[in-house]
């Protein structure tokens, strides 16, 4: 059917105001076919071009490109191929390279390329990170003698500054012959996406000083963001002032902007005053509010924004409602958080992956690994690397190490790349359960991955191969790392708990001599390594430290401080030390206990266990076995019986070492047959501690077949210690039993079990000197040991 050309121009005219208005790829498609049946297709340019674009915007690519080639005969300028290379774009059409290959034909057509062609090309190479391609295309811009057109230039400038090329971008703007505002809007956006948020301020400072041309909305939405990011409150001041100036400020999308800056610029009243000031609000406002709050640390306050939103009667978007259940992690409001879920399964949006990312970190952090599982699996194609990493947090989080580290296995399978994250996330995993092997295939894949060189990895590596008890290892990452104070406080607190202690002070020192500075966990690390060492001289330099740096008033460095003290006999000092912290925690009485019991001084170690109840301190674990402990020590058999049964009325399930306490207090009383009845009557496994506080009590009463019975089972447990070896061994010759005295010896020399030697420690030049009897110590000035 076919129409006259005077109704063609108005059916035209009709069919494009009907193509933009469409909806839905139905009306899109009915549209089509009624300029088909009127004849107007393929021969309308102007029309075909209208329905690719609505196409493309439908994903509809290979109807696009059916029309391109049914229109492409009746046109020799290069208008529908700009339209099908940018339609080729909102469709997201980029795989190999074929709006390149479009672009090419164009040109093997003898079509030239116009001043509208290489945006939509450019825009291709900036979707794809084609950074080559954009340079040819560069080129053939200033070739064809584009080069100085502003609207080219400005797409160069996203171009450039998409692909991360800020040298290439800064150049092109500095060689534009005109600028306008979009040029500065987008100069400034590119090197503020990029993370050069004082070379953007410079850039707005520059177009405010240097040109005749008024920031528009864009250029303040652009830059507001660069404010928040530095945290420059009287910059943000400033724009806002400008805003108001140009009568701005009622724009919605400026008010947004500028809630967000103040929120992370940390000032809630000027954040919150914006947002009441705002006449119009949408969606984007209340989210801005509610993350602005959330960010400032005002979690109930976002709770009351997200309230009030749902008043006024809008409803939340995935970004709103991810927001609010990571608000109400924060606030540990887990039962209000499962109902958001259940808000988002009644909207819809559960699958969304922002809320679902944001679902699975909360299951995890209420201790229900299996509920965020259920929501990992619902997502299926909808996963991203955040979906995993949460998910591996999970796992770890909640002590699942091994799921751990098999779901990285199963992320690597499902071609998921792993970020430094993922690792960052099972790497403590492999450290808590000590599983070496794993650790190091991971390490190995960070080599592969080049994620080595960041620094939470390689932080996460040294920190693993530490508490795997590797430390050679442990110091070879931080040695080929780039280093923080993180780095230094792992190898401080590795170095800590062995015998190579000197190693904790000297990487201390290190840090204050290149400028870092120490905090809590270097000074808890470095006063455990003296004390572990009794190391008195280097302990209180450090003690000396804090003090001058205000650290000795933090309750951690103070518990530290008290152990240091007790550990080496000063308890007294260690008894001011405790006096003067305000705020005493179950750590710090219990310290105190442990060091009145080990030095026999029972009265104060009993005095100090009353009045920790009466000073509002709830007893611990830890609190029973230093009691016991001190109890022990000094014989009260019955205190100790009345703490046991405190204990366990206190609904406190006894471990091995409370256990081990009253076989010690029951052995050293002379009651043996109690003793042993108690072990027997055991739920736990008994360990060495157990049957060594047996055997000590035996060697004291002479019990020689209660103590084979408690050695027997301390050589399956530990068959290295010599010790356990040489009590049996004494017991049997001490009871007239030579021949079973010399078989214990021989089983010793049989399974390698040697006993070290007794040795003396002496402090020369700020070291700890080790040495055993008729030991020469060598390059030592002889001088030192004249009196």
């Amino acid at each position: 059917m076919h129409v006259n050309p005077c109704n063609s121009n108005n059916l035209t005219k009709t069919l494009l105001s009907l193509c933009s208005k469409a909806r839905s790829f139905l009306q899109t498609k009915q549209t089509h076919a009624f300029a088909i049946l009127h004849g107007l297709l393929p021969t309308d340019i102007s029309l075909s071009a209208s329905l690719i674009l609505r196409y493309a915007a439908f994903n509809s690519s290979s109807t696009c490109h059916l029309l391109f080639q049914q229109s492409l005969p009746y046109t020799r300028t290069p208008f529908l191929w700009n339209t099908f290379i940018r339609a080729l774009s909102i469709a997201r059409v980029n795989h190999d390279g074929f709006q390149f290959h479009i672009y090419n034909s164009m040109l093997r057509t003898g079509i030239k390329p116009d001043v509208h062609t290489f945006p939509f090309v450019l825009k291709a190479c900036a979707d794809g990170f084609c950074f080559q391609k954009g340079l040819e295309i560069h080129g053939s811009v200033i070739k064809i003698g584009f080069g100085s057109n502003v609207f080219l230039g400005n797409t160069l400038l996203s171009f450039y500054g998409n692909c991360g090329g800020l040298r290439e971008a800064r150049k092109v703007f500095e060689e534009m012959r005109e600028r306008d505002v979009v040029s500065w809007s987008t100069v400034i956006g590119v090197f503020s996406v990029n993370g050069f948020y004082l070379e953007a301020l410079n850039l707005f400072s520059l177009m405010n000083f240097s040109s005749d041309l008024k920031p528009n909305m864009v250029t303040f939405v652009t830059l507001l963001p660069v404010c928040g990011r530095v945290g420059d409150t009287r910059l943000v001041a400033q724009i806002h002032g400008s805003v108001v100036k140009l009568g701005l400020n009622f724009e919605v999308t400026i008010g947004n902007a500028l809630v967000d800056a103040y929120g992370k610029c940390l000032s809630s009243d000027d954040s919150k005053r914006v947002f009441d000031e705002m006449v119009d609000k949408n969606g984007v406002s209340w989210n801005a509010i509610i993350t602005s709050l959330a960010y400032m640390g005002l979690n109930r306050d976002a709770l009351d924004m997200f309230r009030l939103m749902m008043e006024v009667g809008l409803t939340p978007d995935s970004i709103t409602i991810s927001s609010m259940i990571a608000v109400l992690v924060e606030l540990e409001f887990f039962s209000l958080a499962m109902e958001i879920h259940g808000f988002s399964l009644r909207f819809g949006i559960e699958h969304d992956a922002f809320i679902s990312n944001t679902l699975i970190d909360m299951y995890a952090k209420a201790g229900h690994p299996g509920s965020a599982s259920n929501v990992f699996h619902q997502m299926n194609l909808k996963r991203n690397v955040v979906s995993w990493n949460a998910m591996v947090a999970n796992f770890a989080q909640n002590r699942l190490e091994s799921a751990a580290i098999e779901l990285l296995r199963e992320m690597q399978s499902q071609g998921e790349v792993p970020d430094s994250i993922t690792l960052t996330n099972v790497l403590p995993a492999c450290g808590r359960v000590g599983f070496l092997r794993n650790g190091k295939e991971i390490h190995c894949r960070t080599i592969r991955l080049g994620s080595n060189y960041d620094l939470f990895v390689s932080n996460a590596l040294t920190d693993m191969y530490a508490k795997c008890g590797h430390l050679n290892l442990a110091q070879n990452v931080f040695n080929t790392s780039v280093k923080d104070e993180v780095s230094y406080n792992i190898l401080i607190l590795g170095y800590s708990q062995t015998s190579e202690w000197l190693k904790s002070v000297s990487l201390f020192s290190e840090m204050g001599l290149i400028g870092m500075k120490h905090d809590v966990v270097s000074f808890m690390g470095v006063i455990s390594a003296c004390a572990n060492q009794a190391a008195f001289k280097q302990g209180k330099e450090i003690h000396g430290l804090a003090v001058r740096r205000h650290f000795h008033t933090h309750l951690f460095v103070a518990n530290s401080l008290l152990d240091f003290y007790t550990r080496c006999g000063e308890i007294d000092t260690a008894r001011n030390l405790f006096d003067q912290i305000k705020h005493k925690d179950v750590a710090s009485w219990n310290t105190m206990i442990f060091g009145y019991g080990m030095l026999g001084e029972l009265d104060p170690a009993i005095s100090l266990f009353e009045a920790m109840k009466k000073d509002g301190i709830e007893y611990d674990s830890v609190s029973y076995i230093a009691i016991l402990s001190a109890c022990s020590h000094g014989g009260l058999l019955e205190k100790g019986r009345k703490y046991f049964e405190a204990m366990k009325a206190q609904k406190i399930k006894p471990t091995e070492m409370h256990y081990a306490c009253m076989v010690d207090l029951l052995g050293r009383a002379g009651l043996l047959e109690e003793a042993e009845e108690l072990i027997k009557s055991l739920s736990i496994t008994p360990d060495a501690n157990i049957w060594g506080a047996l055997l000590g009590a035996c060697r004291i009463f002479g019990n020689v077949e209660l103590g084979c019975w408690a050695a027997e089972n301390l050589f399956k447990l530990k068959p290295q210690h010599a010790g356990y070896y040489t009590v049996l061994s004494n017991m049997y010759a001490e009871a007239g039993k030579w021949d079973e005295a010399n078989r214990v010896k021989e089983l010793m020399k049989l399974r390698g079990a040697k006993k070290k030697p007794g040795c003396s420690w002496v402090h020369i030049d700020d070291q700890v000197h080790a040495f055993v009897a008729g030991e020469r110590m060598e390059r030592s000035d002889p001088t030192l040991w004249l009196a």
